[in-house]
Parts: structure tokens; sequence; C-alpha cells
């Protein structure tokens, strides 16, 4: 039934007319006086209490919630020691726990950060008065207050103080609060390094819950990597006194004029920044001295870096690993909690019959549509009987994410379009061919081929413009081309469907770059010069020839697949940026312009002379002292620098010429931390590229499992949900009944899909330990 595709997760539900198909509904009408069961209507003796059945009602909805917040919990990976106890808990999980309040949550969070942009030192144009910054620092300070005094509602005083991140967030709310209230009554900044834990707030939002991960990960990969540091810094402290010792006497050279200049030196070039220069000096004297760079590179950049990585890939390869067998225990966990809430009352608790999971889902998905609901019971239902068991219940967080959208009955794609536009459509037997050509090897030859000469067009063409954007013989081909991908593109339109189409992440690519190309031309035409970029889009065309071999297939679906989680990694790393943006500015705002470091060895960057070429006076200047960190903006520009490494020991330099020797640990702490961060990025990359190579190799795609339902089961249902719902809320169910009953057809299918997460794949590669895993009970916890 379910299909672990490439790009997505399908699953099939046929329903098929038929009068005698089995089927379990339990349900109670008004009067609460009958069920029906396996289609016989089976009456309840006895006249019915309303002050016993609302009871029951309002407990039976008790459970639903209650078996929701079990299963948000699961899903959220939240702790269970966190569970609502009492109403008043309940009231106030319910509301920290919808979206309004997650966006206060995380607009409060930003609105901190931003203000850096206009305190001291502020970007120009963003300047605010001091009581302005203060008074909008205080109002989302307040806020996070709030935010908190919830949080505390909901867990309790005991609860709350266990809770690490949360008294973190405490902690840092308090100093801050207090220091803004400063601020606002001397009406002048001082000294604030505590902004740079103003990231803190926006880690604990919930839409930051993959950042959180992130940083969880890094902490979790330190000791190992801490370990290879100390070795690298042994090592480096080593060299660095046989440096000394070899080369200061040589008063020419400045890098081991002294043991501190010796070890930063040495610091420098295992980033590389200045090499070959600071063996340069000592070569001159002696050509053996190479020798000693040799050797110090070999060991500490092409051995203990490498290892270093291979660590921490291991190390990161672990912690993957056990995180996913931690969240699928969590998971199952959740699901068991929820079970057992929705078989409690029941006469036969063996499993869910579909009221109690469409009571459970109104409080887990209130904007799910019936027939949602109902396709997405019938989707778990995998064992074929009357209620859900526990074991089609652990399939829940796979199933409840798919889409469902009826496929088309029909032969063509058209088939449900008025009688006119069917009949002119049906008559150009054209279709069916465009649709056959579509699928032929070498149509795809063709396609290609042609796109390889459009590359080759666009070298030669960009070659001779010489710099400018021109209209010449060769936008005639560029014409002869576009008109070739609009024709192509209206084919695959008029054969598959636009839908089918559009469906396709490489056609939705293909249509968008040639109706760009399209804009481009017009703009070249009639030399609508704003517009002159959209011409550099048709170089785009060409990945196209990525889909021709499989491997390029799967390094750029692996790229689309982590796109996700790279953009939380960029994110973590911007958080890192800010922190150390703000130190910087504290500490080293308006220390370097031009002409600031005359004694220092890097002057040269920073020097700024009027030289005399010829009959012309030229100002030749030093650009580095736009490295600076005289506000937020220029702070994160230097630092990005810093992480290129590329002659990032000259910022270093210059600013401390103009303040002290200790500021070295500031870019050194710097860049220990960036290569930390830009280390597990790699070993993520690598991580997941091995692992997609592994999942492609071992495993084949199944084939589909439809399950059938009858029509006389369709329309009960639509009638249980009329005693339960009314008649609102039902415009879904009916769309279906009457879809199935005009047809014609014996079954109307729908197809449900999500895209595919790295937990579907790690569940497919590591079924086999999964399994023997719960039978000998590794997975179970009781929470």
């Amino acid at each position: 039934m379910c299909d672990t595709a490439v790009s997505q997760r399908k699953c099939l539900i046929y329903i098929v007319k038929s009068s005698f198909n089995s089927f379990f509904l339990l349900y109670t009408d008004a009067a609460g006086n009958y069920d029906v069961m396996n289609n016989v209507v089976i009456p309840t003796p006895g006249a019915p209490d309303p002050r016993a059945q609302n009871s029951l009602r309002q407990s039976w909805e008790m459970n639903y919630q209650e078996a929701a917040i079990y299963l948000q919990e699961g899903e959220n990976n939240d702790k269970f020691f966190t569970h609502p106890r009492n109403a008043n808990a309940l009231s106030a999980y319910l509301f920290a726990h919808n979206h309004l309040f997650y966006v206060m949550e995380l607009l409060t969070a930003v609105l901190l950060m931003l203000l850096s942009l206009s305190e001291a030192p502020a970007v120009p144009f963003l300047r605010l008065d001091v009581y302005v910054h203060a008074s909008l620092e205080l109002l989302a300070l307040a806020m996070v207050a709030f935010e908190l005094c919830m949080k505390l509602r909901w867990l309790g005083f005991h609860t709350f103080i266990r809770h690490k991140r949360t008294m973190v967030k405490a902690c840092v709310l308090f100093i801050q609060f207090i220091e803004a209230i400063v601020v606002l009554v001397r009406q002048t900044s001082h000294l604030r390094v505590t902004r740079a834990l103003r990231p803190i707030f926006l880690v604990d939002c919930r839409y930051c819950g993959a950042v959180r991960r992130n940083l969880r990960q890094i902490f979790q990969s330190l000791p190992p990597f801490i370990d290879i540091l100390l070795l690298l810094l042994f090592f480096m402290v080593i060299f660095a006194i046989l440096g000394f010792c070899l080369f200061s006497a040589n008063t020419a050279d400045p890098y081991f004029s002294t043991l501190e200049n010796s070890i930063v030196s040495l610091f420098v070039l295992l980033t590389t920044a200045n090499f070959p220069d600071v063996m340069m000096p000592a070569y001159s004297k002696n050509r053996w001295s190479c020798i000693f760079f040799i050797v110090y590179l070999s060991i500490e950049l092409y051995f203990i870096m490498n290892l270093l990585l291979a660590v921490v890939f291991d190390t990161f390869n672990g912690v993957e690993k056990m995180k996913f067998k931690s969240l699928l225990l969590h998971k199952r966990s959740a699901i068991e909690h929820a079970f057992q809430l929705l078989v409690t009352r029941q006469v036969r608790p063996d499993g869910v019959c579909l009221k109690q999971f469409d009571g459970l889902m109104r409080f887990y998905r209130p904007r799910m549509t019936a027939r949602d609901r109902f396709l997405t019971f019938k989707a778990l239902n995998h064992s074929g009987a009357t209620m859900l068991s526990l074991q089609d219940f652990y399939k829940f967080y796979e199933v409840i994410g798919l889409k469902w959208k009826a496929r088309r009955i029909g032969e063509h794609w058209f088939d449900d379009l008025p009688r006119t536009a069917f009949l002119i459509l049906k008559g150009l037997i054209f279709v069916t061919l465009i649709r056959f050509a579509l699928v032929t090897e070498f149509y795809s030859l063709m396609i290609y081929l042609v796109v390889a000469i459009n590359g080759i067009w666009i070298l030669v063409e960009t070659n001779m413009l010489n710099g400018k954007i021109i209209l010449s013989n060769g936008t005639v081909g560029h014409v002869l081309q576009l008109c070739f991908y609009g024709v192509e593109v209206l084919l695959k339109i008029t054969g598959l469907g636009p839908l089918t189409y559009f469906s396709s992440g490489w056609n939705l690519f293909d249509f968008s770059v040639t109706v760009f190309a399209f804009l481009g031309l017009i703009a070249l035409a009639f030399d609508m010069e704003p517009f002159y970029f959209i011409v550099v889009l048709r170089p785009f065309q060409l990945l196209r020839l990525f889909k021709i071999k499989q491997r390029y297939r799967n390094v750029l679906d692996t790229m689309f697949e982590l796109f996700p989680r790279m953009a939380s990694l960029g994110l973590t790393l911007i958080i890192f940026y800010y922190s150390f943006a703000i130190v910087g500015m504290e500490f080293f705002a308006d220390v370097v312009y031009p002409n600031c470091c005359n004694t220092s060895t890097v002057a040269e960057s920073y020097r700024q002379i009027n030289v005399t070429i010829g009959n012309q006076t030229v100002l030749k200047e030093g650009y580095y002292y736009l490295n600076n960190f005289n506000n937020i903006l220029s702070s994160f520009v230097t630092l990005f620098e810093l992480t290129v490494v590329n002659n990032w020991y000259i910022t270093m330099e210059g600013v401390t010429s103009q303040t002290t020797h200790w500021s070295r640990l500031y870019f050194m702490t710097f860049y220990i931390v960036t290569m930390v961060v830009m280390t597990i990025i790699v070993a993520f990359i690598l991580d997941a590229f091995v692992f997609r190579m592994n999942y492609s190799r071992k495993n084949r795609e199944p084939l589909d499992d439809p399950e059938e339902v009858s029509q006389t089961e369709a329309l009960q249902t639509l009638d249980m949900y009329k005693h339960t719902l009314g008649v609102t809320n039902l415009s879904s169910l009916q769309d279906m009944c009457v879809a199935l009953e005009r047809s014609g057809h014996s079954s109307l299918v729908f197809l449900g899909r999500r895209s595919r997460t790295k937990s579907d794949l790690s569940m497919k590669m590591y079924e086999e330990e999964i399994q023997v895993g719960y039978k000998q009970g590794y997975y179970r916890i009781v929470n």
C-alpha cells in the first residue's frame, strides 16, 4: 500500500462498488441507542440517560484531546514529563502550542536580534535614539517574560526548573532586563557583551527546532573534536618552540622573533593564509629550512586536520543513528500512550475503530476534512481487520502527512473537462502520439543534444559580446532555441496534461527557465535595461544535462533533500556570527581606519597615499580598513572573510596593532568555532550522500499494495459522520460518493503523497536492525 518512491511517498486507496464487503463501524446516533458493526444494527437496551450520555461524551472528548497531545509530543520530541496534568496546565499548554504563539515567539526573538542594527555602534541609516531602542527592547523582553509565564503555568514550578534550556533562557532574560532598564535610565549605552546571548531566544522558538538539533549535535561531537584539537595544538607548540630556536637569530624574519610570534605564525600557517610568505625569510638564508615547513604542514594540515574530519564524521554518523533510534522510540511510546486512551472504554480493547480515530483527528488535525480522515484510517488499516491494531497504529506518523487526491479515472487528462473541450481534444489524434513520443528514448536524446548545442552557443555568443549585452546575429539563434523550448513545453503540457506536467520538479524547472528566457528576449528587443539580468538565466537550461547520468541525478536529488537541513545549518552559523559580531563591536568598533597601522607588519594593507603617475595623481589605497566592526553589517562581512581564511591574519594583525596582543584570542577562537561548524557541515554532507548511495544499492522500490473499500461502506461512513458532525463539514465525503456514482467505473483511486524525509530512508536502511530490536525489547520504554 505504501511506496517509498525517490521523490515522494504514495498510498493508494480504491473505493470499489460492492454490497457485501465486511467492514467495521461503531457509532452512536443522536439518541445514543444503537451501534453498527459489520453492517448490522445492534440495538442498545434501556432508555438513554442524557446526563450519562453527556458525561460519557465529555469523557471521550478528553481522551481524544489527551491522545492528540501525546501524539504531538511524539512528533515534536517533547519529553513526557512536560505532559499537562490538570485543567490549568492544559489551558496553558494549548495556548503555548498554537501557531499564533509560535509566530509571536519568533517575531519577539527576531526583534531583539534586529535591535543591534540601531544600537550603538549602529548602522548609520538605522540609528535610533537610546530611549526608542531601549523601550523596544523592554517591550520584547516583556513578551519573552509572558511566554515563560505561560510555560511555568503549563509545566509547574518543579518541572520548569528541571528544564535546562528554559532556565538558561530565564537567566538571560533577567540579566538583559536589568541592562535595558539601566540603559533607559542613563540614556546611554554601556559595554553590553551579554547582547551576544540574544540568539538564545531565537533558538528556543518552536520554528527553530532544527537549529536546536544542530547545536545539540555540535556539542555531542565536541569531545572527540577537542581530543584531536589538543593533539593539533600540541604539535603546533612543539614546532613553534623548534622554529623559534632555529629562526629567531635571523633579524630579517619577523615571524619567529618571539615565541608568541612563532605560535601565531604557525597557527596562521595552519590555514595556509600566510604561506609561503612565512617561509621565505628563513628559506633565503638556508634552503634546507623548507623541510621544517613541509613537515609541519604535512603533519598538521594534511594528516591531523583530515583525521579531525574522519573522527567528527564517525562521531556524527553515530550521533545521527542514535538520534534516529531515540526519536523512533519516543514516537512509538507516544503512539502507545495514545492507543491506550483510545481503547480504554471499549468493550473489546483490541483496536481503534473509525469513530475513535475520527475523534482523535479532530484534535490532532482540526483542519483535515472528513474524507481525508477516513482515507487516513484506511491507509493505516494494513491488516484489513475491523479495527486498527497497535501494529497498524505504529504507522501513524508515516501516513498522517499524506495529501489525498483522487486519481483521474478516464484514459486522458481532459476526460473531466466540459463536453465541448473534451470533444475537441479527443478529436486531436496527435495528442496520443505526443504522449507516446514523450516516453521514447529518441526524444530524450534529441532534447539533450539541443541543450548541449545551446550551451556551446551561449559560450561562443558570450565570448563575442565582450562584456556588453547587445542585439547581434546571435539573437536569431537565441530566438530559434527559445521557440524550440517553447514548443517542447506546449507539447508536454498537451500530451501529459497540466496537472501531471507541473507535478514534476524538472518540468517546473524547465517551464520557469523557458518563461524567464522569453522575458529576457523581450528585455533585449525593447532595450529594457533594468531587466537585462534575466538574460543570465539562459545557461540554467544546461542543468537538464545532469538528468542523463544516474550519479548526477543522485547528487542533485541529495542536494534538494539536504536543502532544508543545510538552511538550518546556515542559520546555526549565522547565530555564531551574531554572537561574535556583538563581541567584536563592543571591543573593536572604530579601531581600524585608513593609515591606522603604521607600526604593524600589515601597514601596507591599510595605507592610503597619493602617487603621481605621469601627469596624474592617483590615490593608492589599501582596502583592509573596510574590514571592521563599526556596525553589525560590517561585522558580518568581516567575519565571513575570516571564515574564508584567505589573508585573514591581515585583519587580525591590524586590530591587534591598535589594541592589545590579547585581541588575537578573539580571532583564533572564531576560527576554531567556525572550523567546528564547517566540519560538522562537511560531515553532514558526506553522511547524507553516502547514506543515499547505500540506500539506492540496498533497496528497490516496492510495488503498490492497493486496498478495496465498498461503495456501501463509503455511504455508511457518510451516514456515521452525519450523526456525529451533523450536516456540516461533510462536503468532501459527499463529493467522494458523488464522484464514485458518476464515474460509471468499478473503482475510484485516491493517491496520497508527501515529501520523503531522512527518517523514511533510515527506516528502510535500518529495517532489519530495528525489527531485531523490537523482538528483543530493546526499543520499549515506559514513560
